[in-house]
C-alpha cells in the first residue's frame, strides 16, 4: 500500500435559495448543531466529530453543491498534493493556504440512545461518464475502487470509491447530469440509526426509500429529501475493509439482495432513482464564489 496523502471526508459545503428553511432542517430535525453563522452562511457541526463543521450552508440564488472537503494528516501534505496536482496538469483555484477557524466547545462521545449524527460518513455524486470520473479520483487523489453495482441493459451504475479502509467515502453514480446524488450521515448505532430515521418521519420530511441494509458497503440506510430536493442519508456500520487482501465485487442490481440485504425498504424503483439525479447543477466542478 502506499501512503495516500488525503485521510478522511470532512465536511459539504451546499449553496440554497430558502436558506432560513435549509438552516431549520439540518440545525433542527436532522441533528447537527449550528456552530458559526454570518452573513447568509452557517456552519453545522456533528457533536461527535472532531471537525469544525461537517456541513456548511450558503444562501445564494441558485441550488448548487460548493464544495466537498477531504481532510490530510499535515499541512506539508496539502502542499506536497498541490505540486502532485499541477505536475498531473490539474489546474489549482488556489493555492495552499492557512484558514483559522475555531470551534467552540468540542466534540464528544454520542451516548446511548442519542439520535443525532456522529459524523459525515460518504459523499455521492451522478455524473454522465462514471468511468472517467472514477479514473480522474484514481490517477490524482488516489482513490481507490471497493465495489460497482451494475445493471445489465446498462453496465456499470455506480463506482465505491476510498481512501482509507472506510468501504467508501465517495460513490459515483450514472446519471444523465451532474449533480449531488446523496449525503450520508453516521448514526452511532442501529438504534440511534432507528431512532433518527424515526424522528424524521414524524416531521414530515419526505422519505424515498429504507430503511434497509445494502450489500456494497454492508451499511444500513434511510434516504430523505432535505427541503431543496437533495437526497440525505441516515447510516451506520459501514464496512472497514483489509486493504491488502480486498478485491472489488460486481453486483447485478437486478437481484433485489444487492440493494437491500433485509428486504425490508420499498422497492429500488424508477421513482427512487429519479430523485436522486437532483437537478442540474452547474456549480459541481467549478468553484464557489466563498
Amino acid at each position: 500500500m502506499t501512503n495516500r496523502l488525503l485521510t478522511h471526508l470532512r465536511h459539504v459545503d451546499l449553496a440554497v435559495p430558502d436558506y432560513d428553511r435549509q438552516l431549520d432542517f439540518y440545525a433542527g430535525v436532522w441533528g447537527l448543531t449550528k456552530v458559526a453563522e454570518d452573513s447568509g452562511i452557517s456552519f453545522l457541526a456533528a457533536e461527535g466529530s472532531p471537525e469544525q463543521y461537517i456541513v456548511r450552508l450558503r444562501k445564494a440564488e441558485e441550488k448548487r453543491l460548493d464544495l466537498i472537503s477531504y481532510g490530510a494528516a499535515e499541512p506539508a501534505d496539502v502542499d506536497t498534493l498541490a505540486e502532485q496536482l499541477l505536475a498531473g496538469g490539474v489546474r489549482l483555484i488556489s493555492q495552499p493556504g492557512c484558514l483559522l477557524y475555531k470551534r467552540q466547545g468540542r466534540h464528544r462521545r454520542i451516548e446511548e440512545k442519542e439520535s443525532i449524527p456522529v459524523r459525515l460518513s460518504h459523499v455521492v455524486l451522478n455524473s454522465p461518464d462514471i468511468n472517467a470520473t472514477r479514473a480522474w479520483y484514481e490517477q490524482h487523489l488516489d482513490f481507490r475502487l471497493s465495489d460497482t453495482m451494475t445493471l445489465p441493459h446498462m453496465g456499470d451504475v455506480m463506482h465505491f470509491m476510498r481512501i482509507s479502509n472506510q468501504h467508501h467515502s465517495m460513490a459515483i453514480a450514472s446519471g444523465p447530469h451532474t449533480s449531488l446524488q446523496h449525503l450520508s450521515f453516521e448514526m452511532r448505532g442501529i438504534d440511534e440509526y432507528m431512532r433518527g430515521s424515526g424522528r424524521v418521519m414524524r416531521s414530515g420530511a419526505r422519505k424515498i426509500w429504507g430503511p434497509g441494509r445494502h450489500m456494497a458497503g454492508d451499511n444500513t440506510f434511510t434516504y430523505f429529501l432535505d427541503p431543496h430536493g437533495n437526497t440525505v442519508e441516515y447510516t451506520t456500520e459501514l464496512e472497514k475493509l483489509d486493504e491488502d487482501t480486498w478485491h472489488p465485487h460486481i453486483y447485478d442490481l437486478t437481484k433485489p439482495e444487492n440493494a437491500d440485504q433485509w428486504g425490508t425498504s420499498n422497492p429500488m424503483n424508477e421513482m427512487v432513482a429519479k430523485e436522486m439525479l437532483n437537478d442540474v447543477d452547474r456549480g459541481v466542478f467549478v468553484a464557489p464564489p466563498v
